[in-house]
């Protein structure tokens, strides 16, 4: 079984007295250890379907099951269940508290599973440590480097284990450098069997992955496999 399976995907919003159709009739099926980019220009779509992998935006019509389970028109409780349980989100602008640790920042997931306290630490420690990270843990976010941050939100997204990394534009506010950096963690995560989703328009980023899909006025213009 796939780990997602979108069929007939339709999002529409209402814009005045128009209907705008961001999604119109997505099929996509990605499997587990997948490393997929959803790229396009501005106004394909590809913002919307991150909305609606990440179970923070509901498809008007069509089924989108997520690890076995039709998570389209489930309710709003629901769908945030489902978001801190399955989908480990990554932040173009990092999305860190900014007056708590690094190791508070990545512990901060687990809270609202009503994971011990104890526990919280280990597991946060061991994602931090997994990111190369471990001698920063005390350290608050404007006393870390834009990439160090970057990896203190990728430990954040996997301090729960998710079933998937989805990362919107991930590199948008590093330099060259850091980029490729965070690209090589990305590279080695996928190579220890985390699935991985990529929201991008930049095709050296896209390159990373081992799958991309395109979109194209809210279809799919083109889906493929690098050899």
């Amino acid at each position: 079984m796939s780990l997602i399976q979108i069929n007939n995907l339709v999002k529409e919003y209402v814009m005045g007295e128009n209907i705008l159709r961001a999604l119109d009739g997505v099929n996509l099926g990605i499997e587990r250890n997948d490393y997929v980019a959803i790229t396009g220009t501005s106004g394909s779509g590809k913002s919307t379907m991150l909305n609606v992998l990440g179970c923070l935006d509901r498809p008007t019509s069509g089924n989108y099951v997520l690890n076995g389970k039709d998570v389209g028109h489930l309710d709003p409780d629901e769908l945030a269940e489902i978001r801190n349980r399955e989908i480990g989100f990554i932040f173009q602008s990092f999305n860190l508290l900014t007056r708590a640790t690094a190791l508070q920042n990545v512990m901060q997931p687990l809270v609202y599973q009503g994971v011990p306290l104890h526990e919280r630490k280990r597991r946060a420690e061991e994602a931090l440590n997994h990111v190369n990270l471990g001698n920063r843990m005390d350290h608050l976010p404007n006393q870390l480097s834009g990439g160090q941050r970057q990896r203190v939100a990728v430990a954040r997204a996997l301090v729960t284990k998710p079933s998937i990394l989805l990362a919107d534009e991930p590199t948008g506010n590093l330099d060259s450098r850091t980029t490729v950096e965070i690209m090589k963690l990305f590279d080695e995560l996928h190579k220890q069997n985390q699935t991985i989703i990529i929201v991008t328009h930049e095709p050296e980023i896209a390159n990373h992955c081992l799958r991309i899909v395109r979109l194209e006025d809210g279809r799919v213009a083109e889906d493929r496999r690098k050899s």
